[in-house]
């Protein structure tokens, strides 16, 4: 089984875990592979997608999380000034 190329072993994994273990293993044909089939499901599901293109799916979840990242970055920059008094 050692002989067998990476993606092999991906077929049997039942968590994200160990998927997530095995991706680094992965040649860039065979990540590409992954990531298409990936953006496949979503399509498929239509589970909240926001933009969908050549690059990829933009879902819900992705939004959300890009959001709180900025309104976190904000209220950092608003806790510096408020400090410096220079509000």
């Amino acid at each position: 089984m050692r002989n067998q190329p990476a993606s092999v072993y991906i077929v049997g994994m039942s968590t994200v875990a160990e998927i997530q273990a095995a991706l680094p293993k992965l040649g860039n044909d065979e990540l590409r592979q992954v990531e298409q089939a990936v953006r496949q499901l979503y399509r498929a599901r239509n589970a909240g997608i926001i933009f969908d293109d050549a690059y990829g799916v933009w879902t819900e979840a992705d939004q959300t999380s890009a959001a709180a990242e900025v309104f976190e970055m904000l209220d950092r920059e608003e806790g510096r000034r408020d400090a410096a008094g220079t509000r």
